[in-house]
């Protein structure tokens, strides 16, 4: 395959993820919710060639930009990652993933009996540690391999 050839076709519209650490696509699948029941245009590339990472994922959606809530968890587990936003076949937006230092309602807490837990009106909100993800109310720590488990992103 040479240089003029793509793997996977443009899309037209949309959000393309690229710069994933080999086998990232199927967990940023989970964090933006899309399991094929919607109809959504999606195209995979996994253990992709890079010159950057020596092999890469990128995932394609059609139609959708990335809520800032959704780029949050992306950039938790996937730091690397850069994102661009297509319009009509062009990249009119590209940029890198910041980490952030906490992500609000986007993961539910692993303690049962936290607040956010207790169907109050309280949202999660997890501290970015180095060790991983701690709810703001009880502590609990979420692992960035567990991030998947715990999504509650609408």
């Amino acid at each position: 395959m040479d240089d003029q050839q793509l793997r996977v076709s443009k899309i037209r519209d949309g959000t393309v993820i690229d710069h994933l650490t080999a086998g990232e696509a199927l967990d940023v699948l989970a964090i933006l919710g899309i399991d094929g029941s919607n109809g959504e245009g999606v195209s995979i590339g996994m253990n992709v060639v890079s010159d950057r990472l020596g092999t890469k994922d990128i995932v394609k959606v059609e139609d959708r930009e990335l809520s800032q809530s959704e780029v949050d968890v992306l950039a938790v587990i996937a730091p690397e990652a850069t994102i661009n936003i297509i319009r009509d076949y062009t990249v009119i937006d590209k940029k890198r993933i910041e980490r952030p230092t906490a992500v609000t309602g986007v993961l539910s807490c692993p303690n049962r009996n936290c607040i956010t837990n207790a169907n109050e009106p309280v949202n999660t909100r997890f501290m970015v540690l180095d060790e991983g993800l701690q709810c703001n109310y009880c502590g609990s720590i979420v692992h960035e391999d567990e991030v998947p488990t715990y999504l509650d992103v609408a």
